[in-house]
């Protein structure tokens, strides 16, 4: 059978094919700094947030914010940055995206305040938006289609070799240096990333790309910023029905709803709304969501649990999650074998629910509890993540005809972004609000503007006890209890969400997968139109 889609144009040119795995490499490198950077940051955090000169002293809003910062702007521009990279030419895209995360993460090393910080990380974000699409969609069109599976899973572990190298290497820089070494460590790697990318890497382009949509873009950033900054001030406040909080949350969800109309009616939309119509790609893009919102707001507290709590170093608390980034690198490049045998749905149901186990099993830690359990969770973690990120991964990829490979990749990765922007910014409040519920009555004592700036958040507790000298030992015992309690509420949240996500995927996800007809998906799509 022969058709004219998209997808069955010439065929992948031998010189590029030879170095096929070596371009793969390098774009495993790329992708290696922008997941580096938020794995270091998970572990220096507590030291971002102790005062000057240590770290900068910023609350656990403005932590929130450092990494928001981030995520949102990298979310916004996602779409734009892959339409360009289909204009442009993806290799351009990705080595402009990294000179501008090098200059965002020397800039961000030096910040002097916790805003210049937040700043700083924006910048970050604008570049890893160039980088992040431009490599699948490189990877798309340097691959066979019988081959991408197995690309994409050796991708999908390069992101658990970033997991595992990033909190040992957070760790060792914060036990030698100051915590801005975190981001500079950024610089010669993107060097390097800039010197191979240009000998190996060939560049491709959309022979028909879209055209950018620079209201869609301003909507959608405005729109999630808004709701992202009343959802966290609402934890701040512990006070969800304060007419600001609401107000702000009205006015981000708004603008939202503007985007959605905006997009459905425009000719040439950031997010093109009529591939949601495919359920299969809903529910993948959906999951997605789902499961990074549950996990990025659990692995946000579980740092201050191993540090604040049980008291290990940053170092320490990097080796004690080798285990989530050893088994996403063991289990990832292997995922497809499970799903050609039990089928995508069987597979990434089966692993949503381990994830809300693991999820879950926080609920259960306390200040005593064996350092081994936590290994295993976090171990299952890591499995369940890997088999998870490639079956979702290959059905979103191959859902796109191969020319539009950036803008398939940008979807991903946008819902991806923005579910775990929103993970931090719900899950963080929830935590923040269980805290300052159950440490307020102990704090009665302290003079009103200290009481509640020490509420916000356990290290706001121990750094106000540490200047009480002796009188504040009195606060560490408690501060601890109620962190744990609010740990236990905030990972029973996620696992409801990584619960929903598993419905969704048992409901709409394909079973075992079959050798599609070239141009197949191209006709599906333009049926559910």
């Amino acid at each position: 059978m022969t058709s004219p889609a998209p997808d069955t144009g010439p065929r992948i040119p031998e010189a590029v094919h030879r170095r096929r795995w070596a371009i793969l490499g390098v774009l495993m490198l790329s992708l290696l700094i922008v997941v580096l950077d938020n794995s270091i940051l998970n572990v220096a955090i507590k030291t971002i947030s102790t005062p000057a000169p240590t770290g900068l002293g910023a609350t656990q809003s403005e932590l929130e914010w450092a990494i928001n910062a981030y995520t949102l702007v990298f979310a916004g521009l996602l779409f734009s940055a892959g339409i360009l990279g289909d204009r442009l030419g993806r290799k351009k895209v990705l080595l402009g995206g990294l000179a501008v995360f090098g200059i965002g993460s020397a800039l961000a090393a030096f910040s002097g305040s916790p805003g210049e910080l937040i700043a700083f990380r924006a910048v970050m974000g604008l570049g890893a938006a160039f980088v992040m699409p431009a490599t699948l969609a490189v990877l798309m069109n340097v691959f066979e289609r019988d081959e991408q599976p197995k690309a994409i899973g050796i991708w999908a572990g390069g992101v658990g070799l970033a997991i595992a190298i990033g909190p040992i290497t957070g760790g060792v820089l914060l036990d030698h240096f100051w915590w801005g070494s975190v981001f500079l460590i950024n610089v010669p790697i993107v060097l390097l990333a800039l010197a191979l990318m240009l000998w190996l890497v060939p560049d491709s382009r959309d022979p028909k790309p879209g055209r950018i949509d620079p209201i869609g873009v301003v909507l959608s950033v405005v729109g999630l910023v808004l709701l992202v900054y009343g959802i966290i001030k609402g934890g701040q406040l512990a006070d969800f029905t304060d007419p600001t909080v609401l107000a702000t949350i009205a006015a981000g969800a708004a603008v939202l709803v503007a985007f959605v109309v905006f997009e459905k009616r425009s000719d040439h939309p950031s997010i093109d709304v009529t591939y949601f119509r495919n359920k299969v790609f809903s529910a993948a893009i959906g999951v997605i969501a789902l499961v990074f919102f549950a996990l990025m707001g659990v692995t946000f507290f579980s740092v201050f649990y191993t540090q604040s709590v049980r008291g290990y170093s940053p170092l320490e608390t990097g080796l004690l999650m080798l285990p989530l980034a050893a088994a996403q690198m063991i289990f990832a490049p292997r995922a497809r074998l499970v799903v050609d045998r039990f089928g995508n749905r069987a597979t990434t149901t089966g692993a949503m629910l381990l994830i809300a186990a693991t999820l879950a099993a926080f609920a259960t830690f306390e200040a005593d509890t064996p350092i081994w359990l936590l290994e295993v969770v976090f171990f299952l973690m890591g499995a369940a993540m890997a088999h998870i990120m490639t079956p979702i991964s290959v059905v979103i990829m191959q859902a796109m005809p191969r020319e539009k490979a950036g803008s398939a990749s940008a979807l991903s990765n946008t819902f991806r972004q923005v579910g775990g922007a929103l993970g931090i910014a719900v899950l963080g409040s929830v935590l923040s609000t269980a805290y300052r519920g159950g440490i307020e009555d102990k704090l009665t004592a302290l003079p009103e503007g200290v009481r509640h700036t020490a509420g916000e958040s356990i290290e706001a507790t121990l750094g106000v006890a540490d200047r009480l000298g002796p009188r504040g030992e009195a606060l560490v015992g408690p501060a601890h209890d109620a962190f744990l309690h609010a740990m236990h509420v905030t990972a029973l949240w996620g696992a409801g969400v990584a619960v929903l996500g598993a419905v969704v995927v048992a409901l709409f996800l394909p079973g075992r997968p079959t050798a599609p007809q070239e141009g197949e998906t191209e006709r599906e799509l333009a049926a559910a139109e």
